[in-house]
């Protein structure tokens, strides 16, 4: 519904050891975990790079000089802001398509196909396995999504298409793709692994 190509709104946390990808920690360490987070961010954003789209990192945990220095001068670079995640993500204005970075299987396939379901659709959104979703998109601004969601849960693509369905928001389902948080997703992509 949309004319403007939605900006790719990236939401990345700075890879500080002790503060990136925790549930890997057991695993890996700190170190080794904040190391799959850092691979994860640089192979996301190298792959939002090859679908030729505009895009933002939404940083949180270091100063942009760092962001700057780890993910190259040219990145356009926006601070995330305090609050919840709710919170932060109702920050990126329409239209756009919200990304994390632990989805390897993640390809420019899906930006540019997120991308076009928003010529024709209100919504988009990629399911996670996980019940939760790898990317929104949106040609307009959805406030109800971002309130009172139970974030880091299986039932926030459930409670999104619920909200979505309610509001009569047009929106489409892309392929399921399974995201990297958990010591047994990484036999999956032993690449990443320090």
């Amino acid at each position: 519904m949309t004319s403007t190509l939605p900006t790719i709104a990236l939401f990345a946390k700075f890879p500080v050891a002790g503060q990136a990808k925790t549930r890997l920690a057991p695993l890996l360490g700190g170190a080794g975990a904040a190391e799959v987070h850092r691979r994860l961010v640089g192979r996301t954003v190298a792959t939002i790079r090859e679908s030729g789209l505009p895009f933002q990192v939404w940083t949180t945990g270091a100063s942009h000089t760092e962001f700057a220095a780890w993910l190259g001068e040219d990145v356009a670079l926006v601070e995330q802001g305090e609050g919840d995640l709710g919170a932060r993500l109702s920050r990126a204005p329409a239209p756009a398509i919200l990304l994390g970075a632990d989805v390897p299987g993640l390809t420019a396939q899906h930006l540019r196909e997120a991308a076009d379901a928003l010529e024709t659709h209100e919504a988009v959104i990629g399911p996670a396995s996980d019940g939760g979703y790898y990317l929104l998109g949106f040609a307009r601004a959805l406030d109800f999504l971002w309130q009172d969601m139970r974030w880091g849960t299986d039932e926030v693509l459930r409670e999104t298409e619920v909200r979505l369905k309610a509001a009569n928001v047009r929106y489409r389902l892309l392929g399921e793709l399974d995201d990297c948080d958990r010591p047994e997703d990484l036999e999956k992509w032993p690449e990443l692994v320090p």
